[in-house]
């Protein structure tokens, strides 16, 4: 088996038929072989339906991982991963936003340079709202300057790569995933190449706002520990003003200014000053405690309800 498309579905009723003819259409005048592998991330509409009917009318190599709930799209790339077969590896989603033709090119490049590991793909421009544009690039600026993982602007999940940079991958048993930071991580040689993100051929996206900044969270926690530095720089910056503070306050006794100060509205703003970043430096290091107590259960990465192998395997 030549490429394993792994394709991550959550809510994708509309759109896997549409990703499964595109593929084919791209695949079937390649000459080599691949095979899609679906995984049903605990969808609520009928996308488990759908990909059992291409399942049971298509010819092509077709594996449908689907789990006993919604784990994540990190989980659901893992267990394709994990359950691919071919010599090349795909992480591409099932909304054609990601084009096979890209893909296709990908799997080129890996074959005309042996050197090359894997093959993975950055926007040049992108379509999507210039708030969230500034905020993604604020991303990478911060967690490139507290990390020692390089991430590429712009580039995503999208991307091909041998199996060994997958074996790579499945030897990390983190249980909260960034599979961004992971697959630099491992390093290996890449490329990364330039695409154009198409319009969803379906549907929205299941990307909100928030649900991108505790993604973005959950990367700089993954990668870096210099949250933790940050009740450090607190304290000796409160520190700092406690001790200014006295200074300005005795020369003000001195020049007999002291009557002027509302004393009561100081030490209240003081006392909620202090309480709050006690409760800030708390909290980070909370969530850092949480991961490692998650991750101490050593439960599995996802539970799968249902495994359905390609046609030629089940007979």
């Amino acid at each position: 088996m030549k490429l394993s498309l792994v394709v991550p579905c959550y809510n994708e009723e509309s759109n896997v038929r549409l990703f499964h003819d595109a593929a084919a259409n791209v695949f079937d005048n390649e000459g080599y072989d691949y095979e899609m592998v679906f995984v049903n991330d605990g969808s609520k509409d009928s996308t488990l339906a759908k990909l059992k009917e291409l399942h049971n009318e298509s010819d092509k190599n077709i594996r449908i991982v689907s789990f006993s709930r919604n784990f994540g799209k990190e989980a659901a790339m893992y267990a394709g991963i994990q359950h691919a077969k071919g010599e090349y590896i795909c992480l591409i989603d099932a909304d054609l936003q990601q084009r096979p033709e890209v893909v296709a090119y990908m799997v080129k490049r890996l074959e005309e340079n042996p050197e090359l590991d894997c093959v993975a793909a950055f926007q040049e421009q992108r379509i999507e709202d210039k708030t969230l544009s500034f905020f993604k690039a604020s991303f990478y600026r911060l967690i490139n300057s507290v990390s020692s993982t390089t991430f590429v602007q712009g580039a995503s999940d999208f991307r091909t790569f041998r199996r060994n940079v997958a074996q790579a991958v499945l030897s990390l048993g983190e249980s909260h995933r960034f599979s961004k930071g992971l697959l630099s991580w491992v390093g290996f040689n890449t490329e990364y190449i330039p695409y154009e993100v198409q319009e969803r051929a379906s549907g929205e996206s299941k990307w909100s706002f928030v649900k991108l900044f505790k993604y973005a969270v959950e990367g700089i926690m993954a990668f870096s520990t210099a949250p933790l530095s940050i009740p450090l720089f607190l304290g000796a910056g409160l520190s700092a003003v406690s001790v200014l503070y006295l200074i300005v306050r005795a020369i003000c006794c001195a020049l007999s200014l002291y009557d002027s100060f509302d004393r009561g509205t100081l030490l209240v703003f003081l006392a909620l000053l202090i309480g709050g970043v006690q409760l800030i430096c708390i909290g980070i290091v909370g969530q850092y405690l949480a991961k490692t107590y998650e991750q101490g259960k050593n439960r599995p990465i996802y539970l799968a309800r249902e495994i359905i192998e390609p046609k030629e395997k089940q007979e």
